[in-house]
């Protein structure tokens, strides 16, 4: 019967020192999961910045070419009804 008081008082003394250590490392590796979950949200929020950016920048670059061809359309619009009025 001592035995087992024995081998249960180790057993709980071994599990106090076990968990202090636990949570002397549980606490310097909370530090470096928050690094490391900072260091991601950064980058998914550059990947959406670029992705808004290529999108706007193909939004500008198409809205130009369609006023360019407009104005080109109506350049030669003009030109030709000149040209009627004076034939």
């Amino acid at each position: 019967m001592r035995n087992i008081h024995l081998f249960i008082g180790a057993g709980i003394l071994a599990l106090g020192l076990t968990c202090g250590a636990y949570a002397q490392t549980t606490a310097g590796q909370d530090m470096k999961d928050a690094g490391h979950e900072t260091k991601d949200a950064v980058k998914d929020t550059g990947r959406g910045i670029k992705k808004g950016t290529v999108k706007t920048g193909r939004a500008i670059k198409h809205g130009t070419k369609k006023g360019v061809n407009k104005a080109s359309g109506a350049t030669a619009h003009g030109s030709e009804k000149l040209e009627q009025k004076t034939q």
